[in-house]
């Protein structure tokens, strides 16, 4: 049973994949696009089931490619643009269908991107929402990140643009930030009263 403390400290990131699991798909908002990559090379890092990164904004592919960050060998990174995004989401459903998969979408914004203002967010929510629905048969975990902003009545959008995140009972956000050398990771469940708070403690090299 996951410790229902509301802060809680983190060496191996077992605890927050277990809160990943209870819901699906999974939102990570931040501001800042260095802690994000930060957050997800440690996410990767710790996982063993093979993972599927969809690198729309392609910050987490120059970081592979430029050797900062080492692709472990379960690794599959997508480039989709919006000529293939269909025939790569349809390659992705069919490999999350057979298998537990970790599945990254990376980001909200970058995908957003490839389509027009008419058709992007629905086309994109829904294309989330079913590989979620597809993923939850092998028990695969979708985390998509976003680059977000609150305005003044304490809603999240993304930023730029401004578009609203996708709101479902079966969707967890959570909001990253980085305090001092420590990641921390808040719910932002409206249901929660006293909302969990991770920190994930700065490696030791």
């Amino acid at each position: 049973m996951l410790d229902k403390s509301p802060e809680l400290s983190i060496d191996d990131l077992s605890k927050i994949q277990i809160e990943f699991e209870q819901k699906n798909p999974n939102i990570i908002l931040c501001s800042k696009p260095f802690h994000k990559i930060e957050f997800l090379n440690r996410l990767i890092n710790s996982v063993e089931d093979p993972i599927i990164v969809v690198d729309a904004d392609l910050l987490y592919t120059g970081y592979v490619e430029s050797g900062m960050i080492k692709k472990k060998e379960n690794l599959v990174i997508f480039n989709p643009d919006n000529k293939d995004w269909r025939e790569k989401l349809s390659e992705i459903i069919s490999k999350v269908s057979k298998e537990r998969f970790l599945v990254i979408i990376d980001s909200f914004n970058g995908v957003y991107n490839l389509f027009d203002e008419l058709e992007s967010t629905r086309l994109i929510n829904s294309c989330i929402m079913l590989l979620s629905f597809i993923g939850n048969q092998t028990k695969s975990s979708v985390i998509v990140t976003g680059m977000a902003r609150k305005k003044e009545n304490d809603e999240w959008v993304l930023s730029p643009g401004g578009k609203h995140i996708i709101k479902s009972e079966k969707t967890g956000i959570f909001y990253l930030k980085k305090s001092l050398n420590d990641l921390v990771i808040t719910s932002l469940d409206r249901t929660d009263t006293d909302p969990k708070k991770f920190i994930i403690k700065e490696e030791n090299n």
